[in-house]
């Protein structure tokens, strides 16, 4: 019975160590993808520049639209916040009171948009694929993605 290690056959050598963790090089702007996802995740400005910058890697380019898209809304936010603030101050006797109610109400949804900034950001360090809740649909669309 023929031995099936052959001692005259030196093993084959083992294959080139790949961490599946490690990042992989963003195609166009030459930074890691997760460090440019990340960076594009800055409201607007980060967005526009990096979908601008990106054209090959979708994990980039996702990331800056949703945040396109979310800066937008916060954006809309302030100025509609703003013009109900106004409006608010406006109103004689309760304008004051409303006022300062419309205040709290609009820090709330500062502080919610401020978290899901920073949930999305850690995300895309992390090389994590993370929608935003409504947002994230919306983004997929705009990139050709389903």
């Amino acid at each position: 019975m023929p031995d099936p290690v052959d001692p005259t056959q030196p093993p084959p050598p083992p294959p080139p160590f790949t961490d599946p963790a490690a990042p992989t090089k963003s195609t166009t702007t030459g930074l890691p993808s997760n460090i440019a996802a990340a960076l594009a995740c800055i409201p607007l400005i980060g967005g526009i520049i990096f979908y601008i910058l990106e054209k090959q890697d979708n994990f980039v380019r996702f990331y800056a639209m949703q945040s396109i898209i979310f800066g937008g809304a916060w954006f809309l936010f302030n100025v509609v916040s703003a013009v109900i603030h106004a409006i608010f101050a406006s109103v004689p006797a309760v304008g004051p009171f409303l006022s300062v109610l419309w205040g709290l109400v609009a820090m709330l949804v500062h502080l919610a948009f401020l978290v899901i900034w920073i949930v999305a950001t850690v995300k895309a360090f992390t090389n994590a694929r993370w929608d935003i809740p409504y947002v994230g649909p919306l983004a997929r669309k705009q990139i050709g993605e389903s």
